[in-house]
């Protein structure tokens, strides 16, 4: 609307749909790679083969796409204005890519630190976390040279890459030791980033095998439950549920995981992010989360602020679609909501007009609690509004809205197949996750979770499963799931006759929640 020209991202696709191919270019402020150009200035002369071709103009998720179609002749100069405009409101958030490489520092990928900050302003993040492996890069240097440094403020982190996991850090600075990442377990890595003066620790694609370890694999990992059976302890403050550059075939996977993790206990915040190391092969900032923050001023963000509101969730997750929710009006993501009788739950879904939305489902304690199928009118904005009422129930709970719908080919914004696909049944789809709203269902002013419930009952009935079951009835799935896990935990067998004869008294609710523990821990004891 302003007529100025914005950092942008340049599609370039030949008469056969194929990405072209572009002579390099000494122009300052341009990153170039087969079919994509990244301008920091917003213009950018290119040379082509003579021939049709279609351009597509855009700014990563917020903005709109503006395309035309040309026909170039040999020693012919054409020029062409695209216009776009943002079309999702996120006032108040800042769109933030926690996981961040250069090919310069971790030696893999193609993107310099030039392209770097070229790539980052072209996809409209504004709170960058740049994370080489095992080492500290500062590239606000790099932003100043290339006069991006107006539209994003960024932060130093560190992925530390080790043998049991990967985890981002961060803030820390050039002067800060690095991290030891030689430990062999979670307990000495913990020990070792505690070391440093970062604040957030995120868990990494706990669903990817790295160095033959997988942190979420069934032999030490129960996903219904969110427990490992190894001893360890989860030490991040933060997991990844979406990494647009390792995806998995089921793309709510990693969601899931993190519903059992809360209801075991651990308040983990949900993180989306790119993993990208390239200029175009996976596009930064895809995957993103936006933190809640004054975001009036990119490129002098608060960041402890951001930090702040990070740490207690106020978050939400995004790769192609925006999902919001507010809970009596009032109560967003990372909140508690206390005194209530009745939810009112609003959901938004947010989206430019080039992504699609189908359907939209509310998650209780991570079971799904209602459900909206929607046709897109393939427009931008506000995709969808609807309001959900729930009964508060006696317990606490969370709340998280979840939108999805189908990734479509889009030469701009290619969606990359699963890292390291289990199936090869895959369909590509774009996803908004809310952050988590807590319920304070018990009235007593702080967050329970499912096991906190589980281990009272259990701690109260002890030996008389009967009563146990009878009791579970009146609490929900995930408590029943939870205190499963912790009878077998006590070496109570589950599958023998006391257990089994206590199971009839069940409800539909119970018996579901012990099925699942059951079906995990199956899958933890089974025989490599």
């Amino acid at each position: 609307e302003s007529g100025q020209r914005l950092p942008s991202h340049l599609t370039i696709v030949g008469e056969r749909g194929s990405l072209q191919t572009m002579l390099p270019s000494d122009e300052a402020g341009l990153s170039i790679r087969q079919g994509h150009v990244y301008s920091a200035t917003g213009t950018a002369s290119i040379t082509l083969p003579a021939g049709t071709y279609t351009i597509y103009a855009g700014r990563g998720f917020e903005y709109s796409v503006d395309s035309a179609l040309i026909s170039v002749r040999r020693g012919e100069r054409l020029q062409k204005t695209l216009r776009i405009r943002r079309e999702v409101d996120t006032r108040g958030w800042v769109a933030s890519d926690t996981h961040i490489h250069t090919f310069t520092h971790s030696g893999h990928g193609d993107a310099t630190d030039r392209d770097r900050v070229i790539t980052i302003a072209g996809e409209g993040i504004e709170l960058p976390v740049v994370t080489d492996h095992n080492v500290h890069i500062d590239l606000r240097p790099e932003a100043v040279r290339n006069n991006v440094n107006k539209h994003f403020t960024l932060v130093t982190g560190n992925e530390v890459t080790t043998d049991v996991g990967h985890f981002n850090i961060f803030p820390v600075s050039g002067n800060d030791p690095v991290a030891d990442h030689r430990g062999r377990s979670w307990r000495e890595l913990a020990g070792a980033i505690s070391n440093s003066p970062a604040r957030m620790i995120i868990l990494n694609h706990a669903r990817d095998m790295h160095r033959g370890f997988r942190p979420f694999d069934p032999k030490h990992f129960l996903p219904s439950a969110g427990a490992r059976t190894d001893g360890e302890q989860v030490f991040a403050n933060a997991m990844e549920i979406l990494n647009s550059g390792s995806q998995q075939t089921d793309i709510m996977q990693l969601t899931r995981d993190w519903f059992g993790i809360l209801n075991h206990g651990q308040f983990l915040t949900p993180v989306g992010s790119s993993d990208s190391h390239d200029v175009s092969r996976f596009i930064v900032g895809q995957g993103r989360t936006y933190i809640q923050c004054d975001d009036t001023n990119p490129g002098n963000l608060d960041v402890d602020k951001a930090i702040d509101n990070f740490l207690n969730g106020k978050v939400m997750v995004s790769a192609g679609l925006l999902a919001t929710i507010k809970v009596n009006d009032e109560y967003g993501p990372g909140d508690l909501v206390q005194g209530s009788r009745k939810l009112n739950v609003t959901v938004d879904v947010h989206a430019p007009a080039w992504t699609r939305v189908d359907r939209v489902s509310l998650f209780a304690n991570g079971k799904k609690v209602n459900e909206a199928k929607i046709s897109d009118a393939n427009k931008g904005g506000i995709k969808w509004h609807g309001t959900w009422s729930l009964d508060v129930p006696a317990l606490d709970n969370f709340l998280v809205a979840v939108a999805e719908g189908p990734g479509e080919n889009m030469p701009f914004w290619p969606l990359a197949k699963p890292f390291q696909p289990v199936s090869e049944n895959w369909q590509p789809r774009v996803i908004g996750i809310t952050g988590a709203v807590w319920i304070d269902g018990d009235r007593n002013g702080k967050r329970n979770s499912a096991r906190d419930y589980a281990d009272e009952l259990v701690k109260k009935y002890q030996s008389d499963l009967r009563s146990l079951i009878k009791a579970l009835n009146r609490y929900d799935e995930a408590v029943a799931t939870q205190a499963a896990i912790i009878l077998w935990e006590n070496k109570v067998d589950l599958t023998g006759q006391t257990f089994q004869d206590a199971l009839p008294d069940a409800n539909q609710s119970t018996n579901t929640g012990i099925t699942s523990a059951l079906k995990d821990i199956q899958a933890n004891t089974k025989p490599n």
